[in-house]
């Protein structure tokens, strides 16, 4: 039952983060999403080198 409703939170929780950004999402500009992608490149990159560190040690 516990999961049952751990479920239906994320559910209602994902439905709301997806009404409102319909609402009141605006696109983004071209010069932003490069920014964004060059720093979502380098945190991945990071991120997996810290857990490979991790699981060495």
């Amino acid at each position: 039952m516990t999961l049952l409703i751990i479920l239906g939170l994320v559910f209602a929780g994902v439905a709301l983060m997806v009404f409102f950004g319909e609402r009141y999402g605006k696109p983004m500009d071209v010069e932003q999403q490069a920014k964004y992608s060059k720093w979502i490149r380098i945190l991945v990159f990071a991120l997996i080198f810290a857990a490979l560190l991790k699981m060495m040690f």
